[in-house]
């Protein structure tokens, strides 16, 4: 394709969130020419005015921002408030059908589609934790950060932010945020999620507060919100509940790739037959050292399942180099007693062995499914 060098008579340019604009020829161009780069959720925000009468929820975070997206959209749903969810999970908003007056667009927003956003006021905004993550596309962690940071900044004033205080990063962020405007997500959330079956471990104690500050300051009652975190399914690949067989419970966690994101499911449950490896992003599964205690057993697959064979010897009670996915779960169900949790949670990525994490978990399902 020929670049575009004579920028004159162009509006702006709407790109994928997938366009790095650190380093794309037409965005560095762009920005002298005084033609703005955005995307998706920015049209939809020059579009509210002819909208219905509505409100909007912006979820961002480094980690659990499409469940928290999910839940608040099923809370909505369940209080009888029409809603609709988009952005980075699902349909595009764009491709859906305006809502009724009333209604309520849930947005799950990247970095990324933050960064193509001018004027996107949402009524409430949400940031969960800001980690080390993208920093390809970002000069420093504190760029990354500061993206974040700009959910709030597009907000008028009166409109609710709610943001977590478990890393530096957010902490500094609520901070700078109007004390009466702001809820606060602890560090360490105390809540009884026993009567929540896919909202089971520390992080989603997290998830679950800045839904239920969200559900709340959009007026939904208590009673709603309680059915919604007891009727909520959660998502495929992520801490999902696929089985439960002879009192031991099968959860599918294939979409944590790396150890940080596999140590909240290890968090999660007193006693676990680890089924972990795939293709390794790193040399150690320190992240997840926290939790070895809540292994019974581990087994080992993929690539990386020689390393970490090794690694979890003398740290966990039992290792078994299985090799594969299938191996693994016929071996963890015979070894697992009632109460019990068999849970994949790899710390790897998919492709040695997978297409990708969603054929994981569906490997993980049919091997569930296929046991005797």
């Amino acid at each position: 394709m020929t670049p575009i060098e004579d920028l004159v008579g162009f509006d702006a340019f709407v790109v994928s969130p997938g366009v790095p604009l650190n380093t794309h020829p037409l965005a560095a161009r762009a920005g002298p020419a005084g033609v703005p780069v955005i995307g998706d959720i920015e049209l939809f925000a020059q579009s509210r005015a002819d909208l219905p009468p509505h409100k909007v929820v912006g979820i961002t975070g480094t980690n659990g921002k499409s469940t928290t997206t999910a839940l608040i959209h099923h809370i909505l749903v369940t209080a009888g408030v029409p809603a609709r969810m988009g952005g980075n999970i699902g349909l595009p908003i764009l491709a859906q059908e305006p809502l009724p007056a009333g209604g309520v667009y849930v947005l799950e927003l990247s970095s990324y589609q933050i960064d193509l956003m001018q004027s996107l006021d949402c009524d409430v905004a949400v940031l969960l934790n800001v980690t080390p993550d993208h920093l390809d596309r970002y000069d420093g962690f504190d760029a990354y950060a500061a993206s974040k940071a700009r959910l709030f900044a597009m907000q008028s004033d009166g409109h609710v932010a709610i943001v977590g205080t478990g890393d530096a990063a957010s902490a500094a962020i609520a901070a700078t945020l109007p004390p009466e405007r702001l809820t606060v997500i602890p560090a360490d959330v105390a809540m009884d999620q026993s009567d929540w079956p896919s909202l089971q471990g520390p992080h989603n104690a997290q998830n679950a507060f800045a839904a239920i500050a969200a559900a709340r300051a959009l007026g939904v009652g208590e009673d709603a919100i309680a059915a919604a975190l007891a009727s909520f399914q959660g998502l495929a690949h992520r801490m999902e509940r696929v089985a439960e067989r002879d009192g031991v419970i099968f959860v599918n966690d294939s979409k944590a790739t790396n150890p940080e994101s596999a140590a909240p499911a290890l968090g999660a449950f007193a006693r676990i037959h680890w089924i972990v490896g795939g293709k390794r992003k790193g040399d150690d599964l320190e992240p997840c050292a926290p939790y070895f205690g809540n292994v019974a057993a581990a087994y080992t697959i993929g690539e990386a399942g020689p390393l970490f064979f090794d690694l979890l010897q003398g740290r966990v009670p039992v290792v078994e180099q299985a090799v594969t996915l299938e191996r693994a779960v016929t071996h963890a169900a015979a070894a697992a007693l009632p109460g019990d949790v068999v849970l994949l949670s790899p710390a790897c990525a998919s492709f040695d062995q997978f297409r990708d994490f969603e054929a994981r978990g569906a490997a993980f399902r049919a091997a569930v499914e296929a046991l005797s």
